[in-house]
């Protein structure tokens, strides 16, 4: 088949949505279809669209079906599709949702967001992650990773706001990684960095860069408001690096409701607990570990391909 897949971030971007889109359109490619990634749609022919975001690719969606109503059309429920502009947008949002013949989800729980009448097209494609070559976590100190763009979604100073003021014995360093999406958040990292010698934001970096953070780092924080399903605790969970995560319907949904290693959503104080823990109980942290690594299977690049391969075969 000839896709067109839509996708709001630009080429260059090193956004999660760029970066699904490309691996969807390699994954896609392996099962012998040609694949065009575009930001809008301009008439182009195909015999199928897979649009990334239902309300940014609202206009994609209807033109598509308005050019070939008989074509089929996947629309992929991203995160701030489920829980926010299914709210704030949900003329354009639903009208996406309906328009399509099957909607792919990143996590167990996508599901809850929509609809009654509309839950039946959900298919759920876990994101792939590839390994990374041999782990050596720090040892002079407790180096914590929190990886994604500084924007309101995000709640991305909340693991600096967990770690002001912890006790002298403790060697919990806070690392972000990742761009800010505006002056004021910038402005906040950099203040936070002045006050807090336990901060320190490292900006945007190359996704190699960030494969090496996995080699060196000794948990992941995903500090969360909204998620669609967050490839970063793919990566971190193929890794073999524990997460602590905010306890929202993304996570939970990707790392299984009795995972021990959450805490309520902006709630700095608990978090603090669960990294003081994390640092100085080994048992705590190695069933961080084992528990990471039992849900593994989930994130390789031959189940996310047969997920795709399964769909289609619905066309």
């Amino acid at each position: 088949m000839r896709i067109i897949l839509i996708t709001p971030a630009p080429a260059k971007s090193l956004a999660g949505n760029r970066a699904t889109a490309a691996r969807w359109a390699h994954i896609l490619r392996s099962l012998d279809h040609r694949v065009d990634i575009v930001t809008e749609y301009t008439g182009q022919n195909a015999d199928l669209m897979i649009a990334l975001h239902a309300w940014r690719s609202a206009d994609a969606v209807q033109q598509f079906t308005d050019a070939y109503p008989n074509r089929p059309i996947i629309v992929a429920i991203t995160g701030t599709d489920a829980y926010r502009f299914i709210h704030s947008h949900p003329e354009t949002t639903l009208q996406s949702i309906k328009l399509a013949d099957h909607l792919v989800g990143l996590h167990d729980l996508i599901s809850n967001t929509l609809p009654p009448d509309q839950r039946h097209k959900m298919n759920v494609i876990y994101q792939s992650a590839e390994p990374v070559s041999k782990r050596e976590p720090y040892k002079r100190y407790f180096h914590i990773a929190v990886l994604g763009h500084l924007r309101e979604e995000k709640d991305p100073l909340r693991p600096a706001l967990a770690v002001r003021n912890l006790p002298e014995s403790s060697q919990i360093q806070i690392h972000q990684y990742g761009k800010a999406h505006s002056p004021e958040w910038a402005d906040e990292a950099t203040a936070e960095m002045k006050i807090n010698p336990r901060y320190i934001w490292h900006g945007e970096i190359a996704h190699h860069a960030i494969r090496q953070v996995y080699q060196r780092t000794n948990l992941l924080v995903l500090p969360s408001r909204m998620e669609g399903g967050a490839n970063v605790i793919s990566e971190a969970v193929v890794a073999g690096v524990p997460v602590i995560a905010s306890d929202i319907e993304g996570s939970v949904g990707l790392l299984g409701t009795d995972y021990p290693g959450y805490y309520p959503v902006e709630n700095e104080s608990a978090l603090r607990e669960l990294l003081l823990r994390a640092e100085s109980d080994p048992l705590f942290y190695q069933t961080l570990q084992k528990t990471c690594a039992a849900r593994q299977s989930l994130f390789t690049t031959e189940n996310e391909t047969q997920s795709w391969s399964n769909l289609l075969g619905k066309l």
